[in-house]
């Protein structure tokens, strides 16, 4: 370690010391500005024999439990290096070296799973429905679902899944060494928006080592590090696979593919299902996709591609109520009918059929209909012709009815005139 960054170091552990309350959120908002403190404390981390490793990793936790939130994401930001640090040591059978280390970790979990008053903290985290859309997915893309009694007693029912609560850990044993680290990882994704580029380099590169080390495909990475295997777990492979998704996302195309297709070699050795799920997942997702290869400093995101948004209910679809509306225009029609009828003296209109009538189309618009005589005519010339229709059974008597009503129609408009004549013939005479 050089001398300067010795000095950097140095200065960093001694300014804090005398800090007052007061100030904590201003010195924490100051860090960022200092660019060679990180690269600084990085090599102290990866130097197990430092002399400022210990003074240095008990200065993270005082970070972390102070409580503020940018000092907590300080030390968040080594947490990889830590990891690496912790398991290389641990493979290497020499626990006295990483004495301090594990007490940094140990104390950021013991912080993490309880809350301010001290209780178990039990962590909720709600599993998206297939049924109702989301960032990742829409329900249109994957197919029709069985309206089944179950599904439908479960639709729009959101699923809960709870963690804890968490023992207290005073020691790393081999029984709970991963449980412990497992937790760290998801502390640590929680904060993987404010994570700078360097500390996704480390999380890839402690991805790559943990899941090669040891395996045929340290000789193709060319590693050079501990050849010893190391003990994972499925759920500690799941919370290296979020983070790399971040990292693919966000400028650290090459790494991340790279730890990615190493999580996933040693899944496979290890038949993990829960690993291999979620990282052929994304893996699928990223599969073409542009990715920014680039924008290492701009805004953190995730790249997802949306499906384009389909119109829920068809305008054609079947609805309660469209089935009203059926209805009510069923009976006002027959209220319309009705009223034509009244409006008439109760005579019927006949209803002609014209099924079976045969005729051709002229170039004018008129139809060719055969006469009795063998020749055509067309249409609009109709006059003293018959037109060859069949009328509704109820046509003789409606015929019948209106015959006599249009009788006693006339009767009375001669009576009406005879009346009239009479009256104006009174007139003159008088």
């Amino acid at each position: 370690m050089l001398a300067m960054d010795q000095g950097v170091v140095e200065e960093w552990l001694s300014e804090f010391k005398t800090l007052p309350d007061s100030a904590v959120s201003n010195y924490a908002a100051s860090l960022k500005d200092k660019g060679a403190l990180v690269p600084a404390l990085y090599k102290v981390i990866r130097e197990n024999y430092s002399d400022l490793l210990e003074p240095v990793c008990h200065q993270l936790f005082e970070f972390y439990r102070s409580g503020e939130p940018q000092l907590q994401r300080f030390t968040l930001q080594f947490l990889p290096e830590l990891l690496w640090s912790l398991l290389s040591v641990s493979a290497a059978r020499d626990p006295h070296t990483s004495g301090c280390i594990e007490a940094l970790l140990l104390g950021i979990y013991n912080l993490e799973i309880v809350d301010k008053d001290g209780q178990s903290k039990v962590l909720s985290f709600t599993v998206p429905s297939l049924s109702k859309p989301s960032v990742y997915h829409e329900p249109s893309t994957i197919g029709s679902l069985a309206l089944t009694e179950g599904a439908l007693a479960n639709h729009g029912l959101s699923r809960v899944v709870y963690s804890g609560p968490h023992l207290q850990r005073e020691t790393f044993t081999a029984q709970n060494r991963f449980e412990v680290l497992t937790f760290l990882l998801l502390c640590y994704n929680a904060a993987l928006s404010y994570m700078t580029s360097t500390s996704l380099q480390s999380l890839c590169q402690l991805s790559s080592r943990v899941c090669i080390c040891g395996y045929p495909r340290q000789q193709i990475r060319r590693y050079k590090g501990i050849s010893t295997r190391l003990t994972v777990t499925s759920e500690f492979l799941v919370q290296l696979i979020t983070g790399i998704h971040y990292a693919l996302c966000n400028g650290e195309v090459e790494l991340g593919s790279k730890a990615l297709d190493d999580v996933l070699y040693r899944a496979q050795l290890e038949l993990f299902p829960e690993a291999l799920l979620v990282g052929n997942a994304i893996k699928s997702s990223l599969h073409g996709a542009a990715l920014k290869s680039n924008n290492k400093e701009g805004a953190r995101s995730i790249q997802v591609e949306i499906t384009p948004t389909s119109s829920r209910i068809s305008r054609n679809a079947v609805t309660s109520l469209s089935i009203r509306g059926h209805r009510w225009k069923r009976h006002e029609s027959q209220e319309v009918s009705v009223d034509s009828e009244a409006a008439l003296g109760g005579v019927a209109i006949p209803e002609i059929s014209v099924t079976g009538v045969s005729g051709e189309r002229m170039p004018n618009g008129d139809s060719l209909r055969p006469r009795s005589d063998g020749r055509t005519q067309p249409d609009g010339d109709m006059l003293g012709t018959t037109s060859e229709v069949s009328l509704d059974p109820r046509g003789h008597d409606s015929g019948t009815r209106g015959q006599e009503v249009r009788r006693q129609k006339s009767v009375r408009r001669m009576v009406e005139n005879e009346g009239s004549g009479s009256a104006s013939t009174g007139r003159s005479q008088y």
